[in-house]
């Protein structure tokens, strides 16, 4: 469970956020639950390329844990879902915040520590699943 440590999370943290910026990758939300990473992105205009950020978030972050850790972070690939236009972002970001809550890890998504976002600015929102 990787993600229990602080600072693994933190280098995750920066290499997505590298990997966002490269490839002009918006990050609607990201949260490391214990032992996954959940995370929404958009293109934020036709150079945008997000197969190529999710690949490169991966090799950077991969490689500094297993720098660090001498084992493997991520498998081999990962599971994604591409948003149609009328499926509502907001719903998606209210889900993936709530997880926490539905693992019983904490009863307000606001005081899980391992999350953030690009777009938002979380400690203003008030999102809830429903």
């Amino acid at each position: 469970m990787a993600f229990l440590d602080h600072r693994v999370v933190e280098d995750c943290e920066k290499a997505l956020r590298k990997a966002g910026e490269t490839w002009k990758v918006l990050i609607h939300v990201y949260l490391f639950m214990p032992d996954h990473l959940h995370v929404l992105l958009e293109g934020e205009d036709e150079a945008s390329d997000v197969w190529k950020a999710a690949v490169l978030f991966k090799q950077l972050s991969g490689f500094a844990f297993k720098q660090s850790q001498g084992r493997p972070l991520w498998q081999k690939d990962f599971f994604d879902h591409v948003l149609r236009k009328e499926e509502e972002t907001e719903k998606h970001v209210r889900y993936i915040l709530d997880n926490p809550i539905r693992k019983g890890i904490v009863q307000d998504w606001s005081r899980y520590p391992y999350k953030g976002s690009t777009v938002y600015d979380l400690s203003a929102l008030d999102f809830r699943v429903g």
